[in-house]
């Protein structure tokens, strides 16, 4: 039995659902790629998202290859249509997003990242969710290693659930 939609999170309802689809990846650090991507958007009946994301490297003949990314958190709806992400990844990376919400359109800039010892040196991120007809275009711009902010990957997704 699914719970209730909580009211604060109905600018951002639109993201509910499975995602799944293919995008592209490059940084000056490291060759151009493509990737597969499962994103999943839940509730439990609560003012927040439940955020996940898996990716794994699309082969040159088209099949799926060895696991590239995978990221977890939070999107919390505030006043004003304002909204904060709070993203974990497994490489010792932790990031706090905040931006916008517009109709079915989602800005992010980070607001905090904090790595662990070992982790890859990112300063700074913004991410830009929206629906693009039916699918979910979503794009990530990142700065890291030295260098300014510049984009990193973008993906196409379809709902499949």
């Amino acid at each position: 039995m699914e719970p209730e939609l909580h009211p604060d999170l109905e600018p951002l309802k639109f993201l509910l659902g499975t995602w799944e689809g293919a995008g592209v990846g490059g940084y000056p650090t490291i060759e151009d790629f493509n990737f597969g991507q499962e994103m999943s958007f839940t509730h439990i009946g609560k003012p927040f998202l439940i955020y996940t994301s898996r990716t794994w490297m699309i082969e040159k003949d088209g099949t799926l290859g060895r696991p590239l990314a995978t990221e977890t958190g939070y999107w919390r709806p505030r006043p004003d249509h304002r909204v904060e992400l709070t993203l974990a990844h497994p490489t010792g990376i932790v990031e706090i997003y905040l931006g916008e919400v517009a109709f079915t359109r989602v800005e992010l800039q980070t607001d905090v990242v904090a790595r662990t010892e070992s982790a890859k040196e990112v300063t700074g991120g913004t991410r830009l969710y929206g629906l693009i007809g039916e699918d979910l275009g979503w794009a990530y711009d990142m700065a890291a290693v030295g260098r300014e902010l510049q984009s990193h990957l973008s993906a196409q997704l379809k709902r499949v659930a």
